[in-house]
């Protein structure tokens, strides 16, 4: 595997020795996030968060974490780690958007988020994983109302319990990191409540103005209310986890199991009935020949029988009435509509021009009329990257002619 296999679409982000793409896969069309990491001017230790990343990524598949698909080394030697591409950016981006417009998030989609990333980090806490780097910008969204956890390159797996390196952003850390104490799975639970309240107030729980101040207020476990408009559960649930004492935090088998939290989960699926288990170590002794280390891709590809095959379904032309905004099945069918459909399934992804169908009365095929109705119909927003709603109305016109009949 190369980079020569995926189309770079944009940029989503830069690290110090990493950058972040949006890329297309050839062989399948579908979008992902590349995160491209520069190894050669990485130290040992730098080099060992890199590869533990996707270490930890390829170990777990669970929906509120950002999915591994494959690792492998170009030919500058940097790092290339292909991952699932969340559409709906991440949850900081959501608030800053917020502030700037003047409003709070819903209280329904900051439970939403919270109990999907609390599952998500269970899983985590399962394989005695720390995240360490809890924070809005690494809760990722996607359209169908998902929330995953990602940016795994400070994680860390504890042996006896413990971790003792300081590490995190300062305005999520936990009282004992501050104080550069031994911490374990409960200074995520700090950093969740920090994230929690965030979704809530729209800013961090502790704020000041040099580092001297925030360190003062952390360790004091001084924040301001969030608004009265919320609930005492919402209230409540950031109580329980900005606790100085880290032994008085909920684990999060525990916050799922909170009154306060029941209230508000019983909409949501059960967790996979997984068991995860970690894969060993990716050495450093190794770099040369690292690449046969890497754990396999783990792409969903579809079967054949999966894609529809449209010559054993009847071709339709089109009528379009007056007092509708869709297109119509006729009566009568043409070879040459099997024909183009057919056509259009076997090109490439590359091929976004719009399909045409036959109306009544025309004698050569017509394209689909009234393209913003379609938008609505299929829930497809405008606010999409260009390349994202072209492939979006591509798949709407490709589905069964049935999908347009309002």
């Amino acid at each position: 595997m190369s980079l020569s296999n995926f189309d770079i679409l944009t940029k989503l982000g830069d690290g110090a020795y990493s950058s972040v793409y949006k890329v297309r896969r050839i062989a399948d069309g579908n979008i992902y996030a590349l995160k491209k990491v520069k190894m050669q001017n990485l130290n040992k230790k730098e080099k060992k968060n890199a590869l533990n990343e996707v270490r930890i990524l390829a170990s777990i598949n669970h929906p509120n974490i950002i999915s591994y698909k494959e690792a492998f080394f170009d030919d500058s030697g940097s790092l290339c780690l292909v991952m699932e591409y969340a559409d709906n950016g991440d949850l900081y981006q959501k608030i800053v958007k917020y502030q700037k417009r003047g409003k709070y998030l819903s209280e329904k989609f900051i439970w939403s988020t919270f109990i999907q990333i609390t599952k998500g980090l269970k899983a985590l806490h399962e394989l005695n994983i720390l995240h360490r780097d809890m924070k809005s910008a690494n809760v990722f969204l996607n359209m169908d109302g998902t929330a995953k956890l990602g940016d795994m390159n400070v994680s860390k797996v504890t042996k006896d319990g413990l971790l003792y390196t300081q590490t995190g952003t300062p305005y999520y850390a936990s009282p004992e990191v501050w104080q550069d104490k031994p911490y374990n799975t409960k200074s995520d639970i700090w950093s969740l409540g920090c994230v929690l309240y965030e979704a809530s107030a729209l800013h961090p729980p502790f704020r000041a103005d040099d580092m001297q101040g925030l360190y003062d207020k952390v360790i004091k476990g001084e924040y301001s209310l969030i608004q009265g408009h919320f609930s005492k559960d919402l209230k409540f649930i950031i109580k329980q986890l900005l606790q100085i004492e880290p032994s008085k935090r909920p684990g999060c088998e525990q916050i799922l199991r909170i009154p306060a939290v029941l209230r508000h989960i019983v909409n949501f699926p059960n967790e996979p009935n997984e068991h995860y288990q970690l894969l060993e170590s990716i050495k450093i002794k190794d770099y040369e020949s690292m690449s046969d280390r890497l754990p396999a891709p783990k792409y969903v590809e579809r079967n054949k029988s999966e894609i529809p095959e449209v010559s054993d379904s009847p071709s339709k032309t089109y009528r379009m009435e007056s007092n509708r905004s869709f297109a119509l099945p006729s009566n009568s069918y043409g070879h040459d509509d099997r024909k183009f459909y057919k056509d259009m399934i076997r090109e490439s992804y590359k091929a976004l021009r719009i399909p045409k169908v036959r109306y009544a009365g025309k004698q050569s095929p017509q394209p689909i009329r009234k393209l913003k109705d379609i938008e609505e119909y299929f829930s497809i927003p405008r606010s999409l990257p260009p390349s994202d709603r072209l492939k979006k109305l591509r798949d709407a016109y490709l589905s069964k002619p049935i999908k347009l009949i309002t």
